[in-house]
């Protein structure tokens, strides 16, 4: 029986190493496995998810206008499809999570779903709010914090190399724009930054 799987974190934790771990364990069974990646993250070219310690593999773009269902379907019918593989999955509208439930309940492919759960304010992302509300399988991959506690917010740099608290929920960038960092941590930075714009 399928499921629908979230594994979630902060920035750093590993997330697409473990996809594209996962796709690797599928393909040496000599399963098929699709893997789908953000149009909008360019930070290594299109179509493509790599990890921070060098692993990488081709991937299929979503938009919020994609249509994941009908492409799963399209690529299962010219070939059995075993496993869908999702990185950056915060950036999936509630549609997608909706077509994805789809796939799992009526086509019976595992989805595996990896992205963050909350952005640099701590606000959910649309697809995060709905793959916690909606996945069978919810699985917290952690990362830690400079001062050795579970690291479960981001801190956003700005090009000045000044934490940002405000601005636009998206703004692609790696570690020279997140850091991951503990509640408490995120808390004091947040606060002496406030407290300097006063």
């Amino acid at each position: 029986m399928a499921q629908l799987y979230f594994y979630y974190s902060a920035m750093n934790a590993g997330k697409s190493t473990s996809l594209l771990q996962s796709s690797y364990n599928y393909n040496e069974r000599g399963m098929r496995t699709l893997i789908f990646t953000a149009e909008i993250d360019t930070r290594f070219g299109k179509g493509k998810v790599c990890s921070r310690i060098g692993l990488s593999a081709e991937a299929l773009l979503f938009s919020p206008e994609t249509n994941i269902a009908e492409l799963i379907k399209s690529e299962n019918e010219s070939e059995k499809v075993h496993c869908i593989l999702i990185d950056e999955c915060h950036f999936l509208t509630k549609k997608h999570v909706e077509q994805l439930c789809e796939i799992v309940d009526y086509d019976d492919i595992p989805v595996l779903c990896y992205g963050l759960r909350t952005d640099f304010q701590g606000e959910l992302f649309s697809g995060s709010q709905y793959l916690l509300a909606w996945s069978d399988k919810l699985v917290e991959l952690k990362t830690i914090c400079h001062c050795g506690r579970k690291a479960s917010r981001t801190l956003r740099f700005g090009g000045d190399g000044n934490v940002v608290y405000e601005g636009s929920q998206i703004d692609i960038g790696g570690n020279e724009k997140y850091v991951a960092v503990c509640r408490k941590h995120y808390s004091d930075v947040i606060r002496e930054v406030k407290a300097k714009k006063v």
